[in-house]
């Protein structure tokens, strides 16, 4: 089992590529090939750290034959899937460069970009992000990241931008700060607003993804968003005690009108619809309030446990 080394490692590297590994078997040799290409251009000093999420295909296998060939490219096999962001902080903990570049393995990050984000970060950024102005997805997804950032922005009260994703750059402070961070739900954009320092935008060029299809399906993607915003917001909570005071509100004004209705001998029996639907309209409110309350007492149970965030099975050029 492994904890956040927080970038511990005593050989220090100019920069990391960190990248998660998931059904990427056919892509992780031309990764780490553009990836070579594009560090190279900028110092020798640098390592790749590739890390398989449980992936069932042969991801591993490639990374540790990509291991062997250079002993700049590093390894992580992870015991289980833990999911992207996981990953993401797996790599993270054994990221030993002063800049660290997090990206995709499906090649739509185009490793090219590396030396511009880098020139933009010597310009005095503590992070450069990759804002992907033409983004190589479908319709549906575009139309579903951007309404999801939309609420995920009003529910967090951050500023996201769907255009934003995992690519970027960042100072060895930043990703320290990130992986000190002990939120037991990880989501690496998310974090990387929150912790602040100074931030750049960078418009770059995204590709088609080199190989299969996205694994995130609608229902990931749901569990995912739910997770986050309920991970680093409680402004859910506090729009349900809005609402019923809302609710409160309506009724007292309501019950004066019937009250003076009645006192006018406009009203001779009472209506049962209206009851009915009363009873269920604040019984809805109240057991919704309650779940609400019931889901942030559950992540507080698995905060409360603190299980670790990842566990390596294997290691390949790392000691």
């Amino acid at each position: 089992m492994n904890k956040l080394h927080l970038g511990s490692q005593d050989k220090k590297c100019r920069i990391s590529v960190v990248s998660p590994v998931y059904r990427g078997e056919k892509m992780v040799a031309e990764l780490v090939r553009r990836n070579i290409e594009a560090l190279t251009a900028i110092t020798d000093d640098y390592e790749i750290i590739l890390v398989n999420d449980a992936s069932p295909d042969n991801s591993w296998a490639a990374i540790e034959a990509e291991c062997k060939k250079n002993p700049r490219v590093k390894g992580l096999n992870l015991s289980r899937n833990f999911g992207q962001h996981y990953a993401i902080t797996a790599g993270l903990s054994y990221a030993s460069g002063e800049w660290v570049v997090v990206m995709d393995c499906d090649l739509q990050d185009r490793p090219e970009e590396i030396p511009n984000l880098y020139a933009k970060a010597q310009e005095g950024y503590d992070s450069v992000l990759a804002q992907r102005i033409q983004r190589s997805h479908g319709l549906f997804k575009r139309l579903g990241s951007e309404c999801f950032y939309k609420v995920f922005s009003y529910l967090t009260e951050t500023q996201q931008d769907a255009s934003v994703a995992n690519f970027g750059i960042y100072n060895r402070k930043v990703i320290d700060a990130v992986l000190s961070m002990g939120d037991a739900m990880r989501y690496f954009p998310t974090q990387i607003q929150w912790v602040g320092f100074r931030k750049a935008y960078l418009p770059i060029q995204h590709d088609e993804r080199a190989e299969g299809k996205s694994t995130y399906n609608i229902s990931r993607l749901f569990k995912l968003a739910f997770d986050t915003i309920i991970s680093f917001s409680d402004k859910p909570m506090r729009l349900m005690v809005q609402m019923g005071l809302l609710v409160t509100l309506v009724a007292f004004v309501v019950g004066i009108v019937f009250i003076i209705r009645y006192c006018m001998g406009l009203i001779e029996v009472m209506g049962f619809a209206s009851l009915i639907i009363s009873l269920w309209l604040l019984g809805g409110i109240i057991i919704s309030l309650i779940g609400v309350v019931g889901i942030y007492l559950g992540k507080l149970f698995e905060k409360a446990k603190e299980r670790p965030t990842f566990i390596v099975n294997d290691k390949c050029n790392i000691d």
